[in-house]
C-alpha cells in the first residue's frame, strides 16, 4: 500500500482537528512510502528521529544525466562517516527517488544504528518544528580567553552622558529607564550594552551582541550593533526582526548612539522584570569570566541562561540560499566546479567555491597567489575575500573565492585547507596578505614554505599611524632604510643606527616590525618569486568596482558573474594578440627574437625594455674565482645605480634580484651576455608560465606532481577549453562551422576515433 505524506503545516492541522496521534507522529519508515516534495520526507525522517533518539543529517544527492536535475537524495543519520570524532560510521539512512508524477518514493533505507540513541529521545513524542516557536536553551560555560579585552570602567559621567551605575538604582526605585535615543552618549561600550538590556526588559524583548567594525588604521573596535534576539534567521526562533541599536567610539574615548530602529516585527513579552536579579547575575558572570563585550566567543543572556556561540558569522543566513542554488546550477555546467562549506555546531560558516577554470588556472599560476581580504577596509555587508593569481599575460586571473564567517584562526586555517584540498594539493611559492595574527598563524600551519608577504594597504596604514608623532627628519631616514638598502648588512646597520640615533628602543611597534621584516622589506621580499607583483603599492581588486563588499543579496550573483566574464574577455584579447600580432623588433640581437617567439606579448613587452637599457650600462670584471666571475654593472650618467652580475658556466644572478622576484632577466645580466657574446637565453631563465604556451589548453610534460586522477581531470579542463574556442569560432558562420569541424574531424582521425 502506497501512503502520502503531507506537509507539515497541512498534518498539524489534521492531527488537532481529529484529536489523534495520526499521520507522521506514529509512521515508521517504509520502502514505497511517498512524499509530495524531498523536503517532506526530510521533516518525516527528522521527526521519526527524534521519536527514536538520533538525528540526520542531509546526504548524498544524484543528478540526471540529461537535465542536471537532481533525481534522488539521502537523509543519513548524523553519527554517518568518521569525519568528526562524534561520529560513528552509522549506515542508517534513508533514500527518497523522484518519480515522472513529480512525488518522492522512499526506495531505500536501512534502519539499524551502531550506536546508542538520545535517551531524552526514546520515549518522548516528537514535535512539529515551526519557525516562530522558541528553542529550548540550556546553560553552559564560557570560557576564559586570554586574547579578550575589557573595557575600562567609566568613572564620574560628564554633563550629557548616561551613568548606568545611577541608571540601574534609580530603575531599582522605581524610576522610568529613557527610551533610547541617536545622540545619547555612554562612557563605555558596557555601559551603553547594560542600557540597551535595560531598556528591553522594560519593553518586552532579549538582546544579543552583533556585528562591530574596526578601524583600519590599528584594528581598535569603532563601532558596534546590539540587536534583538531574534535578528535573522539562523535559528527556529528568530524571524528577522530589524530592531537594533549601533554606538560609535567618539576622540575621547565616549560612546554615542549614531543608529537606532526601535520597530519590531514580532509580539513583545509582558513580564520581563522577574529576570532582572537573574539577569544581574548572569551579566556580572560574563564580564568577569569573559573580559567584557569585546570577545571572540559571544554569550546570549535570556531568562538568566549563558548560551555560548562557539564562533561569530558575519554572513547573513539568505546568503547561504542563493549561493547553494548558484553552485547547484554551476555544477550542472561544470564537472570541474568545486564549493565547501564549513560547518560548526551544525551551523554553516565560511563557503568557498572554484570553477574548474580556476582550478586548472592553478596547476599554471599557482606558484604567487594573492589572498585578498580587502573588505575589512570599509563598513562592509559581505565578508567577500578572493584568491587571485598572475597570469601569463601578467593580468590577475581569479583561482577562487569565499565567504569568510569570522577572522579567527580557526576559520582561515578552514579555508586555506579547503583551498589545497580544491586545488589538487597545490602549495604556493609565496602569498601576499594581510597581516592580522589569525592570518599569519594560519599561513603558518597550512603553507609552512611559504613566504608570507603583508598587504601593502595594511602596511602603509599602520606606518601613518605610528610614524605621524615622529619627526620628519626620521620618516626621512626610516624610508631610506626601508627602500634603499642594497644589502641585508646595509639594512641591519641602518635599522639600529636609526634607532640608537632618536632613542626608540622601546618603541613596540617598530620591534614588531624589525622582527616580521622578512614579511614586508622590499629587500627581504625580493629573494622569493612574486610573478612581478608590485612591492611599492597596493593591489586592485580582481573584480574592481564590479562587486564590492557593499554589493547587496539581490545582485552578488550577477555582478560576480558579470566581472569575472569581463576578466576573462581581457585574457582571451591577449591570447589572440599573442597568436596573431607580432611585435617589432627594435635590435638585431638574436635574443630578442627568442623572446618574441616564446613570450607573451605582454612580457616581451617587458624584456625588451630590459634589453634597451642594458645598453646604457657599462660593464667592469671585478673578480675572477675558477669558473666564476664577478662583474660590476652601473648605468651611465649615475655613480649610484650599481649591481654585481655573478656569472659561471651553471648559472647566472644580479644583485638587483629581478629573475628571482620576477621571473625575467634584468639588462645588467644581459648586457654581461651581450659582453661574453651569449646569443641565447638558457631555458632556465625562460619560465614557462610567461610564455604563450602556458594559455589555457597546453599541459606541461612535466605535471609528475599529480596523480593520474587529478592528471586526467586536469587533461580534461585542457581539452574542454580548447574545444570551446573552436566551438565559439566554428558558430560565427556555416563557412567557419565547416572549417571547425573539418578540423575535429580530422584531429578525431589521428586519434583513431570512429564515430
Amino acid at each position: 500500500m502506497v501512503l502520502n505524506a503531507y506537509p507539515i503545516g497541512v498534518l498539524s492541522v489534521i492531527d488537532n482537528v481529529n484529536g489523534a496521534d495520526e499521520g507522521w507522529s506514529r509512521m515508521e519508515p517504509s520502502v514505497g512510502l511517498e512524499f509530495d516534495t524531498a523536503d517532506d520526507a526530510r521533516e518525516f525522517y527528522t521527526q521519526y528521529a527524534e521519536r527514536v533518539g538520533f538525528k540526520i543529517r542531509i546526504g548524498q544527492l544524484y543528478r540526471s544525466r540529461t537535465d542536471g536535475s537532481v533525481s534522488s537524495r539521502r537523509f543519513v543519520c548524523s553519527k554517518e562517516g568518521f569525519q568528526l570524532n562524534s561520529r560513528t560510521g552509522c549506515s542508517a539512512y534513508i533514500r527518497v527517488q523522484k518519480r515522472d508524477s513529480g512525488k518522492w518514493v522512499l526506495d531505500q533505507m536501512k534502519k539499524d544504528h551502531n550506536h546508542e540513541f538520545d535517551s531524552a529521545g526514546e520515549n518522548s513524542l516528537p514535535t512539529v518544528k515551526q519557525r516562530n516557536h522558541s528553542a529550548k536553551k540550556s546553560s553552559v560555560n564560557v570560557s576564559h580567553r586570554p586574547k579578550i579585552k575589557s573595557f575600562a570602567d567609566g568613572g564620574s559621567c560628564p554633563s550629557g552622558v548616561i551613568n548606568f551605575k545611577r541608571l540601574r538604582s534609580s530603575a531599582g526605585e522605581g524610576e522610568c529607564i529613557p527610551e533610547p535615543y541617536a545622540g545619547l552618549e555612554f562612557n563605555s561600550a558596557n555601559e551603553a550594552y547594560q542600557f540597551y538590556q535595560a531598556y528591553a526588559e522594560k519593553t518586552g524583548f532579549r538582546v544579543r551582541i552583533g556585528q562591530l567594525f574596526r578601524s583600519k588604521n590599528d584594528g581598535s573596535v569603532t563601532s558596534r550593533r546590539f540587536v534583538c534576539s531574534k535578528e535573522g534567521f539562523q535559528h527556529p526562533s528568530r524571524v528577522g526582526c530589524g530592531a537594533f541599536m549601533r554606538i560609535k567610539r567618539k576622540e575621547f574615548g565616549s560612546w554615542i548612539v549614531d543608529r537606532l530602529q526601535k520597530d519590531h516585527n514580532h509580539d513583545l513579552e509582558c513580564q520581563m522584570g522577574a529576570n532582572k536579579k537573574t539577569f544581574a547575575t548572569s551579566k556580572k558572570f560574563i564580564e568577569d569570566v569573559s573580559g567584557g563585550l569585546d570577545s571572540v566567543d559571544l554569550a546570549e543572556i535570556n531568562n538568566g541562561s549563558i548560551i555560548k556561540i562557539s564562533q561569530e558569522n558575519n554572513i547573513g543566513s539568505a546568503w547561504y540560499r542563493v549561493l547553494f542554488e548558484y553552485f547547484q546550477t554551476r555544477q550542472s555546467e561544470d564537472t570541474g566546479f568545486f564549493h565547501s562549506v564549513e560547518v560548526d555546531n551544525g551551523r554553516c560558516m565560511s563557503v568557498f567555491w572554484a570553477d574548474g577554470r580556476s582550478r586548472f588556472s592553478c596547476s599554471q599560476f599557482g606558484d604567487a597567489i594573492i589572498f585578498d581580504t580587502s573588505y575589512r577596509k570599509t563598513n562592509y555587508l559581505i565578508p567577500f575575500a578572493t584568491f587571485v593569481g598572475i597570469n601569463h599575460h601578467r593580468h590577475p586571473v581569479l583561482l577562487g573565492c569565499a565567504l569568510v564567517a569570522n577572522e579567527s584562526k580557526e576559520s582561515f586555517t578552514w579555508l586555506f585547507n579547503t583551498w589545497i584540498r580544491a586545488m589538487f594539493g597545490c602549495h604556493p611559492k609565496t602569498i601576499i596578505a594581510d597581516q592580522d595574527m589569525a592570518i599569519q598563524q594560519a599561513i603558518a600551519r597550512i603553507f609552512p614554505r611559504t613566504h608570507h608577504r603583508f598587504s601593502m594597504w595594511q602596511i602603509r596604514a599602520k606606518e601613518r599611524e605610528n610614524l605621524r608623532s615622529m619627526s620628519n627628519q626620521f620618516v626621512f631616514e626610516y624610508n631610506k632604510c626601508i627602500y634603499q638598502s642594497q644589502s641585508i648588512a646595509q639594512f641591519s646597520t641602518m635599522w639600529t643606527a636609526l634607532i640608537e640615533k632618536y632613542g626608540q628602543r622601546d618603541n613596540i611597534w617598530l620591534k614588531e616590525m624589525y622582527e616580521k621584516r622578512e614579511s614586508w622589506v622590499p629587500l627581504y621580499l625580493r629573494r622569493s618569486f612574486f610573478a612581478g607583483i608590485p612591492i611599492g603599492k597596493s593591489i586592485e581588486s580582481f573584480f574592481g568596482a564590479t562587486l564590492t563588499a557593499q554589493t547587496p543579496l539581490r545582485e552578488f550573483i550577477s555582478r560576480y558573474t558579470q566581472g569575472l566574464e569581463r576578466r576573462r574577455e581581457e585574457e582571451r584579447k591577449e591570447d589572440f594578440n599573442t597568436w596573431n600580432l607580432q611585435a617589432f623588433l627594435q635590435t638585431k640581437e638574436p635574443i630578442e627574437e627568442q623572446c618574441r617567439r616564446l613570450y607573451t606579448r605582454n612580457m616581451f613587452k617587458i624584456f625588451q625594455n630590459e634589453l634597451l637599457q642594458s645598453f646604457d650600462y657599462l660593464v667592469t670584471k671585478t673578480n675572477e674565482e675558477a669558473t666564476i666571475v664577478r662583474y660590476l654593472v652601473r648605468k651611465c650618467g649615475n655613480e649610484d645605480e650599481k649591481h654585481v652580475v655573478t656569472f659561471s658556466a651553471l648559472n647566472v644572478s644580479c644583485s638587483c634580484q629581478m629573475f628571482e622576484f620576477e621571473g625575467m632577466l634584468c639588462g645588467h645580466i644581459l648586457k654581461v651576455f651581450n659582453l661574453l657574446n651569449v646569443k641565447e637565453i638558457p631555458s632556465q631563465y625562460i619560465l614557462h608560465r610567461w610564455t604563450r604556451n602556458a594559455e589555457y589548453g597546453v599541459l606541461r610534460d612535466t605535471e609528475s606532481g599529480f596523480s593520474a586522477q587529478e592528471l586526467k581531470a586536469l587533461m580534461v579542463w585542457s581539452l574542454r577549453e580548447t574545444a570551446s574556442k573552436y566551438i565559439e569560432s566554428g558558430t560565427g558562420s556555416l563557412e567557419k562551422h565547416k572549417l571547425a569541424y573539418e578540423i575535429m574531424r580530422e584531429g578525431g582521425n589521428k586519434l583513431c576515433w570512429q564515430r
